[in-house]
């Protein structure tokens, strides 16, 4: 292959550069590496992959410059010898003296004499504007590339005599490759690689917490893969029936409360239900009695709320009382039963404090009726002493239950709860504190418990049925025995009294009522309390060892 001759620069040129439409013949092997020697400074080499480099095609039409004279061989630049050919077929580039070769990704300043009107941008083989325009120094004997093609040396005009270019043009390179979609943005510092590590550091730490996160609630709720889970029944959303004991307890509960009493020495818990909707409420005598005439009540509702409440009446000899809260609404009365109806073996709910325990519900069977029950006493002078004859249920009742309804299957009240019989403890204890259900609870019948309310409400007094005698309560024969002789002042067999009517008379022994058999002067009362006044009875007695039936209508009395 012929060498380029070196020929003269023309003013305003620096370097050798092809003129434009100049016919590039097809390359034999690579260009050059550009880190030898390069025709301006901050160009980047091509990318070499083995095969041919790419070339940039000038127009096929555009006619070779016609050579001129020079020098036979090649100018030697300032640096040392001019480029050599990596093989054959390769054109030589003749380096610039004035534009030594540098691998920087920007830009560098142009060496004394260049022009550095407008400095190259690596890939896209044209000048950009510089920083500040520099007078061109001529250079005594720059070389020139040789024509593509065999034509020899290319004058810097490229197509002959012509105004000679200047300024921008000094440094374009039409020989260098244009990287593929514009100017190659420069490789990645190590600044920016431990950026994106720590960038995605944190993000897979972030994901790592949220994944363990999700995995260890999950194993708190529901338990390792291995853990022995046992079989449960679902979630039973449905209701009750009615005449369940749960059904029972959610119709009757809205109407129970629970009573705190305090008064100047005692005080006490216990509990009552609702009458009506004006805020009467029934309980047990002994509930209120605390409180005496300046104590404290406080009524609590199921709900939660509570209310002041004052004694409208009382009465001792039938253990009952009632109270009244006001501005109390959405008051729920409980629907009131018939406790003559009831059968021995019904089932029952009883609803109380137990213990101030509110809303406690407990269930069982009637277990007996017409038990002769009495209570109190603690005055001394039985005026405290309440004759019940009473409904007996196993269903557990503790202190706190007193005054709390009993009721059916229909949640309709049939008694009140009010006594219990405890085991003998045995502790000779004289605390006067009571013992636990044993099973064997006592409720008042609420047809005698209603007629009672009624009175308190309406008179704030409850009248009691008599028959005008007065007993022998130490008789120890079955039976109730008429007393023989005056006691204060009063005659055994009241004149003009119910019993004087029917004929009874001093030292007769009562043993039945409407046929019931009577055991005691005790059951005797209870037997005559359980009638209203008015009623009549059937007595059967013994008198000089004869029995007699008289018939007798009770009398009343409002002693208490």
């Amino acid at each position: 292959m012929q060498r380029p001759e070196p020929r003269t620069a023309a003013p305003g040129w620096s370097g050798a550069t092809p003129a434009q439409g100049t016919v590039l013949p097809p390359s034999a092997g690579p260009l050059p590496p550009y880190g030898a020697p390069a025709p301006a400074a901050g160009y980047p080499s091509p990318p070499q992959t083995g095969g041919e480099p790419p070339h940039r095609a000038a127009p096929a039409e555009a006619a070779p410059p016609s050579p001129a004279p020079g020098p036979s061989g090649p100018a030697p630049g300032p640096s040392g010898p001019s480029a050599e050919p990596d093989g054959p077929g390769h054109p030589l580039l003749a380096k610039s003296p004035q534009a030594p070769a540098q691998q920087a990704p920007a830009p560098q300043p142009a060496p004394e004499g260049a022009d550095p009107g407008f400095v190259p941008v690596p890939g896209d083989g044209g000048p950009r504007p510089a920083a500040a325009p520099h007078a061109a120094a001529p250079h005594a004997a720059p070389t020139h590339a040789a024509a593509p093609g065999g034509h020899g040396p290319v004058p810097p005009g490229g197509h002959g005599p012509g105004p000679v270019p200047h300024g921008a043009w000094q440094q374009y390179d039409p020989w260098s490759a244009p990287l593929q979609g514009g100017p190659a943005a420069p490789p990645p510092g190590p600044r920016n690689r431990r950026g994106l590590l720590a960038v995605g550091a944190v993000a897979l730490a972030l994901l790592a917490g949220g994944v363990g996160g999700g995995v260890g609630a999950y194993v708190e709720r529901y338990g390792g893969i291995n853990d022995i889970k046992l079989p449960q029944a679902a979630d039973d959303a449905g209701g009750r029936r009615p005449d369940s004991v749960a059904g029972i307890a959610q119709a009757a509960l809205p109407g129970v409360v629970t009573l705190h009493v305090r008064g100047n020495a005692e005080q006490g818990t216990g509990t009552g239900f609702v009458l009506d909707r004006q805020g009467h409420i029934l309980t047990n005598n002994h509930v209120v009695e605390p409180a005496g005439t300046g104590g404290d009540i406080s009524v609590t509702f199921s709900g939660g709320q509570t209310a002041k409440a004052k004694v409208v009446g009382q009465d001792g000899g039938y253990d009952l009382a009632v109270v009244q809260v006001e501005g109390v609404t959405g008051l729920r009365p409980l629907p009131l039963g018939n406790s003559d109806s009831v059968r021995v073996g019904d089932p029952v709910v009883a609803i109380g404090a137990p213990f101030d325990l509110a809303n406690t519900v407990t269930s069982g069977i009637i277990s007996a009726k017409q038990r002769p029950i009495t209570a109190g006493g603690e005055k001394g002078d039985g005026s405290d002493v309440s004759y019940v004859d009473a409904l007996q249920t196993d269903a557990p009742i503790n202190p706190g239950n007193s005054g709390g309804p009993l009721v059916d299957a229909k949640a309709r009240v049939i008694g009140i709860n009010s006594a219990i019989r405890a085991a003998d403890t045995g502790s000779g204890s004289e605390s006067g504190g009571q013992g636990g259900s044993i099973g064997l609870g006592f409720a008042i019948p609420i047809n005698q418990a209603k007629r009672v309310a009624e009175e308190l409400i309406n008179t704030g007094r409850a009248t009691h049925p008599v028959i005008g005698v007065t007993l022998e309560m130490e008789y120890a024969g079955d039976g109730a025995r008429v007393s023989e002789h005056s006691k204060g002042g009063k005659q055994p067999v009241a004149p003009g009294g119910p019993g004087a009517k029917a004929g009874i008379r001093a030292g007769d022994v009562i043993t039945e009522v409407d046929g019931a058999p009577v055991h005691s002067g005790e059951e005797l009362i209870v037997k005559i309390r359980s009638h209203r006044p008015g009623d009549t009875l059937l007595l059967t007695l013994q008198r000089d060892g004869k029995q007699r039936s008289v018939r007798l209508t009770l009398g009343s009395s409002t002693a208490g």
